[in-house]
């Protein structure tokens, strides 16, 4: 008898119950799948499940070979829908959840490009500063920055993130620039107050020791757009992601503070809900934002680029 067939009326068996549903999941009597499954148990010489009116049980030898039965099967499917992906064009709706300020100063061009590429995707875009239930709120894919909790969640890493402390140049000749971690102690500082939160700020020095600091914050808030508006503005020394305060660091209406000190890396992954199979017009968006940061710190010049890795090592 067809092996696949026995394998994945074994793995349906299994799922299902009974051996009658899965022969009717294939269009089988429940005798045809009956004899599916002792063909299957026949080539490998083991007993796989011990059968009883009501109910099947695995044997110790049925567990281990279902779990590499059901891989195989999965496998075998996501070929499938790879190969023909291959001949298909990208259609429907693409829904995008992604981090706030990332978003709303990163995200734009890609999807202009991508939906310049991919002519019948519509993209909708949900900017929040959450974790995203990425199944329940029928999300095609999300981004998200930091380490990421256990999941069943497909995560593909896409970039890196370093956080950095820095302040406008007028604060710092009216408050003094700080040479050591400590120093931190003596200004206004900005941080951030959210679900997702980078406290306490961390410093490294070249020789080793670090600094954990959980000094008050003179000003807090849950968008970093706002903690960047009032560093811009003279409020005090801000901690956050380097793709936050790129742009003006480059200009250099920001001044990097304690630049000798090296502070946390955060991933920036994108993740797909717990399928491992990605529909081609997901996968396509992934492969374009891999193009757009791949490396560390993309967002910084190769100046500070370089300097970044030399901070890391």
């Amino acid at each position: 008898m067809d092996r696949l067939t026995s394998l994945a009326v074994f793995v349906a068996a299994v799922d299902e119950g009974s051996i009658a549903a899965a022969g009717r999941r294939f269009g089988l009597s429940p005798v045809m799948a009956g004899r599916y499954l002792s063909a299957l148990e026949d080539h490998v010489g083991v007993r796989l499940v011990e059968r009883t009116t009501r109910q099947l049980n695995l044997t110790d030898a049925g567990r281990a070979y279902f779990a590499k039965a059901k891989r195989i099967l999965d496998d075998l499917q996501e070929a499938d829908h790879e190969a023909a992906d291959l001949q298909a064009t990208p259609r429907g709706s693409l829904r995008i959840a992604a981090p706030i300020t990332f978003g709303s100063l990163y995200l734009g061009p890609v999807v202009a490009a991508y939906m310049a590429e991919f002519a019948q995707v519509e993209v909708s875009l949900h900017l929040q500063d959450r974790f995203v239930d990425l199944i329940e709120e029928g999300m095609d894919l999300a981004l998200r920055i930091g380490q990421l909790p256990d999941s069943n969640l497909v995560a593909r890493k896409l970039a890196d993130c370093q956080l950095l402390a820095c302040a406008a140049p007028s604060w710092l000749a009216a408050a003094g620039v700080p040479t050591h971690p400590e120093d931190l102690a003596r200004h206004q500082l900005i941080g951030y107050l959210g679900e997702v939160t980078t406290a306490p700020w961390s410093f490294t020095s070249p020789q080793g020791q670090t600094f954990n600091l959980d000094y008050p914050c003179r000003f807090s808030a849950n968008n970093t757009a706002v903690m960047l508006a009032v560093a811009l503005a003279g409020g005090g020394i801000v901690y956050g992601p380097d793709f936050v305060f790129a742009r003006h660091l480059q200009t250099g209406q920001l001044q990097r503070v304690l630049p000798d000190y090296r502070s946390p890396v955060l991933p920036l992954h994108a993740v797909t809900p717990t399928a491992r199979y990605v529909n081609t017009k997901t996968r396509l968006f992934i492969e374009r934002l891999k193009g757009a940061f791949a490396g560390a710190s993309p967002w910084l010049g190769k100046t500070e680029q370089a300097e970044a890795k030399i901070r890391k090592t």
